[in-house]
């Protein structure tokens, strides 16, 4: 259906671009956070974001209002809904599970899509109308009207692992969680061993929506129970929980937060890392970087474990090294962390690129 693809960064960099007067429509599948990025971008704009999850809908009043005689005319108009801004501030208006919707909701659907109007009465100016449809056999879905359909801009919207990782940081999302998921990010979204086809609609499989569930569930808990595993079984299916059970019960590596702060103390653990499991501690150290906020007092001890810590990798494993200069160079998913490397650890800052250029 869509003809480009952006993760959460290249979304927000759209939205930027885009007039107010474009719909917007993003196709995912459900979990992804659509509606939280959403919300997220225009609340630091100051705009309200309207959610109305259509497939949910039976009636266009629910839409349009409830009809009512004018007494001072004697014709009949429509009551605003509840959601309607009668303020006269510009909203979002988020129009969820479009392709659930009954055909009498996607008619009305027309009218706001191309005037911006609902039964007469427009949108504020500014408003914007951002729609977001379910793809793949899994649904029942509404066949779109192509004429519809011609009047959103559209977007395969496919956040990536890490950007969930970032985001469930600053979420405070358990570090069991998002451990497993760093070093089984085939897990995040579906059941990898799953058969085309073979999706009954009671089968639960994870999407991120259900780890953070799962987050919910067991933070604060020590030592996870056999009832957690079943309520975590509930949330993302037996297999993922099994694979995540067997995360939890082996070795846990080293963190980002470790490497900056406590180097010497692991170091021979690192040393006996292979390069998958170095690129996983790179990648916390990016994340730490980006979503905390280094000390006056640290900043030097950080900066000297950081430079240490590139150049055992210069030593050991040439691959993983060469991945920390990537994540530096390339990644526009860590400007945090970039900034503090550039500015704090100049003699990192002069090896990462001198290093990055003689692999190239």
């Amino acid at each position: 259906m869509a003809n480009i693809k952006a993760n959460i960064t290249e979304l927000r960099q759209l939205l930027d671009i885009t007039p107010a007067g474009h719909n917007l429509m993003l196709v995912g599948n459900h979990g992804i956070g659509k509606s939280e990025i959403l919300t997220s971008y225009f609340s630091q704009k100051g705009m309200t974001v309207v959610a109305l999850f259509l497939g949910q809908m039976s009636d266009p009043g629910d839409l349009i209002g409830l009809p009512r005689k004018n007494e001072q005319t004697g014709k009949t108009d429509f009551m605003p809904p509840y959601w309607f801004p009668v303020d006269g501030k510009p909203v979002v208006l988020f129009l969820d599970e479009l392709n659930r919707a009954r055909p009498e909701i996607l008619q009305t659907i027309m009218d706001l899509a191309l005037n911006r109007r609902l039964a007469g009465r427009a949108l504020p100016e500014g408003s914007r109308v951002i729609a977001a449809v379910n793809e793949g056999d899994q649904y029942q879905l509404t066949d779109l009207d192509p004429a519809l359909v011609s009047r959103f801009n559209i977007v395969q919207f496919v956040p990536t692992v890490q950007e969930w990782l970032l985001w469930a940081k600053g979420a405070g999302v358990d570090s069991r969680v998002t451990d497993f998921i760093q070093e089984n990010s085939i897990w995040l979204d579906k059941n990898p061993d799953a058969k085309e086809g073979a999706d009954t609609g009671l089968e639960k499989t994870p999407d991120r929506r259900g780890w953070k569930r799962v987050s919910d569930i067991i933070s604060g808990c020590k030592k996870l129970t056999d009832v957690h595993y079943k309520a975590i079984c509930s949330i993302v299916g037996p297999k993922a929980a099994n694979a995540f059970r067997q995360s939890v019960s082996s070795h846990k590596l080293v963190s980002g937060r470790q490497v900056l702060y406590e180097l010497d103390k692991h170091r021979n653990t690192l040393s006996k890392y292979r390069i998958h499991e170095l690129s996983v501690v790179n990648e916390g150290i990016f994340r730490y970087l980006e979503t905390e906020r280094i000390s006056q007092e640290d900043k030097a001890a950080v900066s000297t474990n950081l430079e240490s810590y590139f150049e055992m990798l210069t030593k050991t494993t040439k691959e993983a090294a060469a991945h920390f200069g990537n994540l530096y160079v390339s990644s526009n998913l860590y400007p945090n962390a970039c900034r503090f490397i550039s500015s704090d650890c100049p003699m990192l800052t002069m090896s990462l690129i001198m290093y990055v250029k003689a692999i190239k």
